[in-house]
């Protein structure tokens, strides 16, 4: 399972708007991304790069898994394994009372 990040919402939203602000000023997309990490002190240029791409997505500008899309996928798998392990027990418990039913009981 991913970790949350230690950076908030709001500081994404600001960096990929800087981002987008500076891309010009640069050479490179990378070199805009490298400044703009540096000036906003993220560990690195790759996870800005990663929060531009999401925001694309997120945006119907480039192709991919939306973060709400990403979200109901995550809760149907968590829904899933909850459901997986409660059919589990359903068939201990049948088990368990069908070697009941089948044991010969005494009466006293």
């Amino acid at each position: 399972m991913a970790r949350p990040s230690r950076y908030p919402l709001e500081l994404r939203r600001r960096a990929v708007r800087m981002v987008a602000e500076v891309r010009d000023d640069h050479p490179n997309e990378t070199a805009a991304l490298q400044a703009v990490a540096d000036k906003l002190g993220i560990g690195s240029r790759e996870k800005l790069r990663n929060w531009v791409k999401q925001q694309e997505i997120d945006a119907g500008a480039r192709v991919g898994m939306t973060t709400e899309e990403s979200a109901q996928i995550k809760a149907l798998k968590k829904e899933s394994a909850e459901l997986k392990r409660a059919n589990e027990i359903l068939k201990a418990a049948a088990s368990f009372f069908a070697a009941e039913l089948d044991r010969p009981h005494t009466r006293s």
